[in-house]
């Protein structure tokens, strides 16, 4: 064996530098300071996960808690929408400045650096895994506590590169009640196990209707099978969520900050309690 120049790339040797795990992470613009990173995953687009990530931080926000939401879901962004962020986003010798809703909740997405929001993003996935990197690497989001991600559905490019590239505290699964969801989901769940990202817990949306009128609960989608699945995943059951016209308005009208009662106020109690670990 000859001496090691610590050049991997030219060496076909199969010793214990090479075999040791790499600590891929990125480190955060200079002037970030956050505490707590949440990813919010769904496996499966479609089932309110955007939603989900933008009630929990107006609700973590509420809570006096300085908050921020990195829209990782570059060619499908909705936040912007959520909070009403329709401006460009702006910068100076900090780095990229992200938005701040009225709530004090600060943004960044894709949406705030193109041109017009209705511009389709056609990249391959290595440019929107760089462009997610550089939400955490060139952003000068400030002093947060939370910093909440919003991901794209799946197990691809994008959730890789933020379970490899950030500091990521843990991971907040969505799911709905149909059972092709659930397996979707468990595909999720398993990725983090694999990425070595705890998983804190199960929010199933779309549970059921509350009829406005009588009370009666519901399940349009069918019976809710999240007990089991948290039970088959070892996890617990953070929410349940109702379909809610209400909420689905104040989203698109971007008044998610103002709509009440907030469905994530136990869920952010319940982190804010836990340290953001169950």
């Amino acid at each position: 064996m000859s001496e090691c120049t610590h050049d991997c790339s030219s060496c076909g040797e199969s010793c214990g530098e090479r075999t040791a795990p790499q600590d891929l992470r990125k480190p955060a613009n200079a002037h970030s300071h956050i505490g707590q990173v949440i990813a919010v995953v769904s496996g499966k687009g479609g089932v309110g996960k955007s939603a989900v990530t933008c009630t929990l931080a107006a609700a973590m926000a509420r809570l006096g808690k300085k908050v921020g939401v990195l829209d990782a879901d570059i060619t499908g962004p909705s936040v912007p929408q959520a909070f009403h962020i329709h401006q460009r986003a702006m910068g100076d010798e900090t780095g990229i400045l992200p938005a701040v809703t009225p709530g004090g909740v600060k943004v960044m997405s894709l949406n705030l650096l193109i041109e017009h929001e209705t511009d389709p993003v056609v990249w391959r996935g290595p440019v929107i895994a760089g462009a997610v990197e550089q939400f955490w690497t060139d952003v000068a989001w400030g002093e947060l506590d939370y910093l909440f991600v919003d991901m794209p559905p799946g197990t691809g490019d994008v959730p890789l590169t933020v379970f490899q590239s950030l500091p990521v505290d843990g991971v907040i699964v969505v799911t709905a009640p149909q059972a092709l969801v659930g397996m979707i989901v468990t595909k999720a769940v398993r990725m983090a196990g694999m990425m070595d990202v705890p998983v804190l817990g199960l929010v199933e949306n779309y549970s059921f209707f509350r009829c406005p009128d009588c009370g009666k609960e519901h399940p349009v989608f069918g019976p809710s099978g999240i007990e089991a699945l948290a039970e088959e995943l070892s996890l617990p059951v953070l929410a349940r969520l109702p379909i809610d016209p209400a909420l689905a308005k104040a989203v698109d009208e971007g008044r998610v900050e103002e709509y009440a009662p907030n469905p994530m106020a136990e869920v952010a109690q319940r982190l804010l309690l836990s340290g953001g670990r169950e």
